[in-house]
């Protein structure tokens, strides 16, 4: 734990440094400490930020901070970009603080690596608890991110609670389970030295086994690694990838591969927008000193913070109308992940079919028609919300058009087609891509899975 704590100090000195060229923001929104905010069974300290202008439904980002650190520490040094887009974008940040010795998170112990095990995670999930409830805050825009120490805790919540986040973003982590212990240890020297190699498959075992029995969706993820890494060794990169990547559903070959900067090397798997589903970055030469200047800007635009919901004081036209256009006739549904349509299976026309993902041929039975009453009409039915259910998974189907609102779609600016009755996202199973994946509904995330262009 010593290395961890030392490989910091030059980040926690240019925090310093951070602070003191930057000063306190120009908004009257502070960093404030929250207290008695639910069950917190290590002790953890609870700082929020919110700026002056919250969104209406704002989105929340949890940020933890590295070994040694501190909330203060990471909101005003290397942290400082996600404040500085609070202000402009309006959502809120949750700060934990670790209190004990060292200031490092646990994602070691048995009780740290199971959901409401009663360790760190389960404090942290009493503070989303708590700005959920004080902010309204957007159940589908819940995020976390973290350097060092706060990015195995990221790969930890998220494999704890993929229920709760949307997507996380980790620099210069481990694979959440990678540093398990049974003597009470916080530190595990064969992870750290990047010597715990496994199988993609045996990686999103051993996350599942934090949350057992669950079967939906995971988060997007974005990871962040320096080459030349000595404290979190970079073998353990490879292995993050492998892990969210068969969480996902997803093989180990890169969909998308490019250099936005001359040092690093991004790889994107499922899809190659903005959001894919699983994104990462290699940082040649680089230890353990991430994120470093313009980094954070990008896990911003992954992490979908710079998006849809405006200010509560924005004109009410700025927000992403969830009126339909204008009728639109005859065109094809292309999902933002696959490329491929929503699909009438074989043309049916028995009540009960449900839709599916399938290569775009033009065929009449992935023609749709949005009508002036928002129904989206297919082979002479209407798309239609599966026994009016508005519970997560529900089947998307076609049934005899009946004028209800489990029949009525919002086709919205932001991509997603949106149930009048249940306002879920229509939304690709498990975010796969293959064919003959089903369409469902589930609850909106940002995620590409829920995304649609309309194609003539």
């Amino acid at each position: 734990m010593k290395r961890l704590l030392a490989a910091v100090g030059t980040v926690i000195a240019l925090s310093l440094g951070v602070v003191a060229m930057v000063g306190q923001p120009a908004s009257a929104a502070t960093l404030t400490q929250v207290t008695n905010f639910g069950n917190n069974p290590t002790n953890l300290n609870m700082y929020v930020y919110a700026p002056d202008t919250v969104a209406a439904r704002p989105a929340l980002l949890v940020l933890v901070h590295y070994c040694g650190g501190s909330a203060p520490a990471i909101f005003g040094g290397n942290g400082r970009d996600f404040a500085t887009a609070a202000d402009r974008y309006g959502y809120v940040m949750v700060l934990p603080e670790a209190t004990r010795s060292g200031h490092c998170f646990d994602v070691s112990t048995p009780q740290a690596l199971r959901r409401d095990g009663g360790s760190d995670s389960t404090g942290i999930m009493s503070m989303v608890s708590w700005a959920r409830t004080r902010y309204n805050v957007d159940p589908a825009r819940i995020v976390v991110s973290g350097f060092s120490s706060g990015a195995m805790m990221s790969n930890v919540l998220a494999a704890q609670y993929p229920d709760v986040f949307a997507a996380g973003t980790a620099f210069s982590g481990v694979p959440a389970g990678c540093f398990a212990t049974t003597d009470g240890s916080l530190w595990n020297s064969q992870c750290s030295g990047g010597n715990i190699i496994k199988t993609a498959q045996q990686w999103g075992d051993v996350a599942r086994a934090m949350y057992p029995g669950y079967t939906g969706r995971h988060p997007r993820m974005q990871l962040w690694h320096g080459t030349t890494d000595t404290t979190l060794a970079y073998p353990n990169f490879t292995e993050e990838i492998k892990q969210w990547t068969n969480l996902n559903g997803l093989g180990q070959t890169p969909s998308y591969t490019d250099s936005p900067q001359s040092s690093w090397t991004r790889t994107r798997y499922g899809n190659t927008g903005t959001q894919a589903t699983v994104e990462a970055v290699s940082i040649s030469g680089t230890g353990h000193t991430l994120p470093q200047a313009g980094m954070l800007a990008y896990a911003i635009s992954f992490l979908g913070l710079n998006g849809s919901s405006p200010p509560s004081s924005a004109p009410p036209s700025s927000s992403p109308s969830s009126s339909p256009p204008p009728s639109r006739t005859n065109v094809m549904l292309v999902g933002g992940a696959s490329g491929r349509c929503i699909d009438n299976p074989n043309s049916s026309t028995a009540n009960g079919t449900q839709m599916q993902l399938w290569d775009c041929h033009g065929g009449s039975n992935q023609r749709w028609t949005h009508t002036a009453g928002k129904q989206l009409t297919v082979s002479g039915k209407c798309l239609d919300a599966s026994g009016r259910s508005t519970t997560n998974g529900t089947a998307v189907v076609i049934w005899d058009c009946n004028g209800q609102n489990n029949q009525q779609w919002n086709l919205n600016t932001n991509g997603t087609i949106t149930g009048v009755q249940s306002g879920l996202c229509v939304d690709v199973s498990g975010a796969a891509t293959a064919n003959g994946t089903k369409i469902q509904l589930w609850s909106c995330h940002g995620g590409t899975n829920q995304q649609w262009t309309i194609r003539n």
